[in-house]
């Protein structure tokens, strides 16, 4: 064998973390059929089919579900993919469409041409499962199944307080509309259109609706003083603000469901995003990494590759990552006192590691406050 000065074995182990989409939807809806000639491949009750045209969704599901999926598409921007699940028109069973979904690649979820009314906000009621099935499904279901839904109040409602109780959530939106249109359809893919940082406040809705008065906003909203921050009952509004040229209909605001929790939708959306890169990253490491010294600094390293980016493109301000059991092993085994070394020892044994993230997310200009001052 001749003489090498230099050997190189290369090892490829290339590794691609999953990419998680954020604007797929899923719509639920009932499908009604033509009399006559009606299509051979007709969506059947309890089918999930994705649409990526919308003039195929209207011909295979006909009715307010192929009107809500056209609707979602004629957004812009808009979504790319919408999954359909036809249920009964006489005795929709809604519990079967939604457990159909819990699996599929979606994260916005509404119901076709059904608004938020005493009946469908009930225990049984279509809308009550809708937000019951976005929070257990994100609460308990697999990596990257968080979801959000959208809901529309009845044409021309103005009171924010039947959004209670379970409804009363940040994986729900809201709208208040005067539109003979499925607004719900309309916004699902406004927000389907936007990166999940970006707030939707303001954000056009291709969907025709009369204007709500003052006092109509001030009822779903709240009142306002001039240097406050934005109010807010859980539901937002649909708008043509004068100050903007020609005439379209936008997202008064971007609030969740639940005012008091995370109010604004990006920041569900946000967090869901960074939490699925975090853990499709840092799935290499387990069962590779040790919890050593050397190990628990590339597990930083892993976690600081996907937050940087994000700081860049600046989604978050910035962010401090903090590993406990790190700070001892850094320590001079000396020093360390008994109960140090049966942290270490406890982690080691246990083969598990507390990591503390610690995230600076800086949401969009909501309100501007402005003082004039003439002398």
């Amino acid at each position: 064998m001749p003489v090498r000065y230099i050997r190189v074995n290369p090892v490829a182990d290339l590794f691609a973390p999953a990419i998680r989409a954020f604007g797929n939807i899923a719509v639920v809806g009932a499908v009604t059929p033509p009399a006559a000639n009606p299509p051979p491949d007709l969506l059947a009750v309890g089918t999930t089919v994705v649409f990526t045209d919308p003039s195929e969704a209207r011909r295979r599901a006909p009715g307010d579900l192929g009107r809500a999926i056209a609707l979602c598409f004629s957004q812009s921007p808009g979504p790319t993919v919408v999954t359909g699940v036809r249920v009964d028109t006489a005795t929709p069973n809604w519990d079967a469409a939604l457990t159909a979904l819990e699996t599929a690649d979606v994260q916005i979820v509404c119901l076709a041409n059904t608004p938020l009314t005493a009946a469908t906000a009930a225990a049984t009621g279509a809308i009550r499962k809708l937000a019951d099935h976005v929070v257990s499904v994100s609460t308990t279901g697999t990596d990257g199944a968080e979801r959000i839904g959208v809901a529309m109040l009845a044409a021309g409602a103005t009171d924010p307080t039947i959004v209670a109780g379970a409804l009363a959530s940040d994986r729900m939106v809201y709208v208040a509309h005067k539109s003979t249109e499925d607004v719900a359809a309309a916004v699902a893919g406004t927000i389907a259109g936007y990166e999940p940082h970006i707030s939707l406040l303001l954000k056009q809705v291709n969907v025709s609706s009369a204007a709500f008065t003052p006092a109509e906003i001030q009822a779903i909203n709240g009142s306002e003083t001039f240097s406050s921050g934005p109010a807010g009952a859980g539901v937002n509004w649909l708008v043509d603000p004068p100050l903007f040229p020609g005439q379209g209909i936008y997202l008064g605001e971007g609030y969740t469901g639940n005012p008091g929790g995370k109010k604004y939708v990006d920041i569900t959306r946000t967090v869901d995003n960074l939490s699925f890169l975090l853990k499709a990253t840092l799935i290499r490491s387990i069962g590779n990494l040790r919890i050593s010294r050397s190990g628990l600094r590339a597990l930083i390293a892993q976690m600081e590759a996907v937050l940087d980016p994000q700081v860049r493109q600046e989604v978050i301000e910035g962010y401090d990552i903090t590993v406990p059991i790190l700070a001892l092993l850094d320590k001079p085994p000396a020093t360390l006192t008994a109960s140090e070394l049966q942290q270490i020892n406890d982690a080691q044994n246990q083969r598990v590691v507390e990591v503390l993230a610690a995230v600076d997310y800086a949401g969009a200009v909501h309100r501007i406050a402005i003082t004039l001052k003439f002398e």
